[in-house]
């Protein structure tokens, strides 16, 4: 791609997160949203295959239609209060705003796009979708959180833990369990938006560092199959093992960073005596713990016959490893400064 393109792409993205972030008005926080989502189209499509043209046109249509749901409900707000303000909003609406919220950021059972569309798009763009672009709709959702209906969070929560590690299982492309890895991580951070919205934005500050780390870690390796990540022992050992290591963090392990978020959701739960639903995500959340240690168990324990020892024959990318090193290490040892991070959120 054009390098004066791919800048103004980029540009676009970072202003469509500001403007959302910034905005009070309902109006302004559409419009941001809708930048984003028209600026990584193009990203998606930047590698000419029927797969990423699909993938593209399957996210215009999914976010297209949260849009005009969020668009339409915050209309029926200003209808009825007379206000576009963000905070000032009825009771009807913010059940329709919050299903349009969740998703754009591919909560169960709204989740159906995400797998496709990682699927058949790039690494390098599976990450900005993965990261990036749940920004937005998670400010709003945080900003809205004392409003938010309890039931439907609850029940899309516990669902997208389930989804997320039921739909992971079978898959053997990277692709598609780093999606239904996202919809887990994103359903432990619904079930508590109500009762803690700072635990929330934690969690969520976690799960993109280390979604962040385990995409840069197969860019550097060039791998999109469960087949070429277990070929990649013999060749780069100290890469592979920090990519075990944040799978295994992405499991909640620990002692590493994904421990932290799960601990304090599950307390938090706990405290607000919602036992027996701590006790069913917790259930819900061995699935997904299945499929990354299987993972693990393919990188770290299998060795294909004939394997050469020569790095001659294997491509990685040079480019990506400082900031790979830098986010991997992030992924890994931020568990002892969690109190410090707390106090500041």
């Amino acid at each position: 791609m054009n390098p004066l393109a791919l800048t103004i792409f980029l540009l676009s993205l970072a202003i469509g997160t500001t403007i959302t972030l910034s905005s009070y008005h309902w109006l302004l926080a559409w419009v941001g949203l809708e930048i984003n989502t028209l600026a990584i189209i193009p990203l998606m499509t930047k590698i000419p295959h029927p797969r990423a043209i699909e993938a593209a046109t399957k996210y215009f249509l999914t976010q297209a239609a949260a849009s005009a749901l969020l668009l339409f409900s915050s209309l029926i707000n200003a209808w009825q209060t007379g206000e576009w303000n963000i905070d000032s909003i009825s009771h009807l609406p913010m059940n329709a705003l919050s299903i349009a919220l969740m998703m754009k950021l591919g909560l169960a059972p709204l989740h159906f796009w995400m797998p496709e569309v990682l699927q058949g798009i790039s690494l390098s763009t599976g990450l900005i979708l993965s990261t990036w672009q749940k920004i937005a709709p998670m400010a709003l959702l945080l900003q809205t959180s004392h409003l938010i209906n309890l039931d439907l969070t609850i029940i899309l929560g516990l669902t997208s833990i389930l989804v997320g590690g039921w739909g992971g299982i079978g898959q053997t492309q990277l692709r598609k369990i780093m999606a239904f890895s996202s919809i887990g991580h994103l359903g432990w951070m619904i079930v508590v938006l109500k009762f803690n919205p700072s635990l929330t934005l934690f969690n969520f500050i976690f799960y993109v560092i280390m979604t962040a780390s385990m995409f840069f870690s197969l860019m550097t390796i060039s791998a999109t199959k469960m087949s070429e990540i277990s070929t990649s022992w013999s060749k780069t050992p100290t890469l592979t093992t920090s990519t075990l290591l944040i799978l295994l963090s992405l499991a909640g392990l620990p002692p590493l960073t994904g421990f932290a978020p799960k601990l304090l959701i599950s307390l938090e739960l706990v405290k607000q005596n919602a036992t027996l639903l701590t006790a069913l995500i917790m259930l819900a959340s061995l699935l997904a713990l299945f499929f990354y240690l299987r993972l693990t168990y393919v990188v770290s324990l299998t060795l294909p016959p004939n394997s050469p020892n020569s790095l001659s024959s294997w491509r990685t990318s040079t480019k990506t490893l400082p900031i790979t090193a830098i986010v991997n290490t992030l992924a890994l040892i931020l568990l002892p400064i969690t109190p410090t991070l707390l106090i500041f959120l």
